[in-house]
């Protein structure tokens, strides 16, 4: 990027806003690509909050006399053409046009979460990479980028010339499909509760909480916890059977979506990125993950070829939706 390209993009907002985290960043373009450069990063806990409003009103007081006219969300959930949000994950309403009211801002761009995480893969060094199974180095061709966090967000990086194009998808929300007996009565037992079982139903924070409930009913026994993070330590530390079960169903389920997914996508490669996973990696690593994501009769072969890595970078969304607005603002 060209000093004269470079001195035109002021430093914006890019924001991640999840179900229970926002993370936000003052991000300025750096160097002759265009990279983003962080210059201020925050953390906030969105059930502290009324609004992100007031959460973007706290961090940017924080700013001082760095005034900004852009603002880029990648938030859960899918946006729609008007600036409304479908989603189930987010505690409060997000409105586009409210927040730039708000705050006297130029445009405020939204974008879905784990679109932004597909722009930002490519940023990824190899120490923030955990290899989980496939090859290490993954043939040219789409990624797969999902994680299970408040939901379970997907979308598919393709490379077409320097840039590559990101589709943003709601495959949380396509119904859950089971591959042994145990989670076919599982399954059965959530059916009972509602007509349709999405797979973020099981794959996600809360989805994980679902399955540790469901296998106390078919054990007949009464729920010990009632949080997500409660199971995933008592299935760590080993402290309660039907956790650590719980939590060996969640990954086997994961190892079938991921397989599924790649399947249907094409793709070359898969990036986990975010939520739980970081916290469960050497669990994942030991568990049916590997041979659930294989399972997938005469493509076994095609999928033994795709490496699947977790990401352990907790920026990335916004980095993302950094990445986002700069392949917008320059032009390659």
């Amino acid at each position: 990027m060209t000093a004269s390209i470079q001195s035109r993009i002021a430093p914006f907002i890019a924001a991640d806003v999840g179900g229970t985290h926002v993370r936000i960043s003052l991000v300025a373009a750096d160097g002759d690509g265009g990279a983003p450069q962080v210059l201020a990063y925050s953390k906030f806990r969105c059930s502290d909050y009324a609004s992100l409003g007031d959460i973007l009103a706290e961090f940017i007081a924080s700013l001082g006399r760095h005034p900004v006219s852009v603002a880029v969300i990648a938030s859960a959930g899918y946006p729609l053409a008007d600036g409304t949000v479908i989603t189930n994950n987010l505690p409060w309403p997000l409105s586009p046009r409210e927040l730039r009211e708000r705050f006297g801002l130029d445009a405020v761009h939204l974008i879905n979460d784990f679109e932004a995480v597909a722009n930002a893969v490519n940023q990824l060094g190899s120490s923030e990479v955990l290899q989980l199974c496939g090859p290490a180095q993954a043939a040219p061709g789409p990624l797969l980028v999902l994680g299970p966090g408040t939901g379970l967000g997907a979308a598919v990086w393709i490379p077409t010339g320097r840039r590559g194009v990101v589709l943003a998808t709601e495959a949380g929300q396509a119904a859950l499909a089971v591959g042994t007996e145990l989670e076919m009565q599982l399954l059965q037992h959530m059916l009972g509760q509602r007509s349709h079982v999405p797979i973020e139903h099981a794959l996600s924070g809360p989805g994980l909480l679902n399955l540790y409930q469901a296998l106390c009913a078919l054990r007949g026994t009464d729920p010990v916890h009632a949080q997500p993070d409660a199971v995933t330590a008592a299935a760590l530390d080993g402290g309660e059977p039907l956790a650590r079960q719980a939590l060996e169903v969640f990954c086997g389920l994961l190892g079938g979506v991921v397989g599924d997914l790649a399947l249907v996508y094409g793709v070359q490669g898969v990036y986990l990125a975010g939520g739980i996973l970081p916290r469960i990696a050497g669990f994942l690593a030991g568990s049916s993950f590997r041979e659930r994501f294989l399972d997938k009769g005469p493509m076994r072969p095609a999928l033994e070829r795709v490496p699947v890595r977790l990401v352990e970078h907790g920026q990335l969304g916004v980095l993302g939706a950094a990445c986002w607005y700069l392949d917008q603002a320059v032009p390659r």
